[in-house]
């Protein structure tokens, strides 16, 4: 599967981008000014994601791959 599908296959199942994904961690104080917040671990970011939205551990690590740039946010 690739990355992109992972992103779209996220945005079915919850209905959010990666930029609202971003808003929520900003707001969870997960992310400062865009950045992995001081002491923040990937295992916290799955853990909410599963929680908050169910998704697997797969997908979440999509997510955390943006957060924690190892991969680009789309379209930039």
């Amino acid at each position: 599967m690739s990355f992109q599908a992972y992103l779209d296959t996220i945005k079915a199942k919850t209905g959010k981008t990666p930029e609202d994904f971003r808003a929520l961690a900003e707001a969870r104080g997960l992310l400062a000014d865009g950045m992995v917040a001081k002491g923040v671990k990937a295992g916290d970011v799955v853990g909410w994601l599963k929680d908050d939205f169910d998704l697997g551990r797969g997908h979440a690590m999509a997510i955390w791959a943006l957060f924690s740039n190892i991969k680009p946010m789309p379209g930039a």
